[in-house]
């Protein structure tokens, strides 16, 4: 049989038709490198945050930065990662004058929902070490390395 038509086949769903993924089975395995650029990423976004790290990584963060030129979102960060559970260890500098006890509980919870959302990992536990405060205006060994204060 032969058409003259040449327009591409369409398939049309419809309300009471879903769209529906086969399940085809598989592994899928989340590396810890990647829960820790998500959770350190996540936690740099929170206000109040300044700088990852403690005073030693964030040196060494910042010689390698100047290096590759690029910035480590990991720095500051340690993951545990099982096949359904994670948990998270964030070592954080604050900007003087930020509430210590709001901004960690905003760091749990952007952490926590970027990381679930991102991976479907239950996110079971976030400890955060406040390391140190940015006071703005000091002579600032950050400048430079990717910090920022909001």
């Amino acid at each position: 049989m032969t058409t003259t038509d040449s327009r591409p086949a369409t398939v049309s769903t419809s309300a009471s038709r879903p769209n529906r993924r086969k399940e085809v089975p598989g592994r899928t395995t989340i590396a810890d490198s990647v829960v820790a650029t998500i959770a350190g990423i996540a936690a740099r976004e929170v206000e109040g945050v300044y700088a990852m790290g403690g005073g030693a990584a964030r040196a060494v963060g910042a010689v390698r930065e100047k290096v590759s030129r690029t910035p480590d979102p990991t720095r500051g960060v340690k993951v545990e990662v099982g096949e359904k559970q994670a948990a998270v260890d964030l070592d954080v500098m604050v900007v003087y004058g930020a509430e210590i006890a709001e901004t960690a509980a905003e760091i749990r919870s952007q952490v926590a929902n970027a990381v679930e959302r991102m991976t479907g990992l239950e996110v079971v536990e976030i400890n955060i070490n406040v390391r140190d405060v940015h006071v703005p205006g000091e002579s600032d060994e950050e400048e430079g390395e990717g910090a920022r204060v909001r």
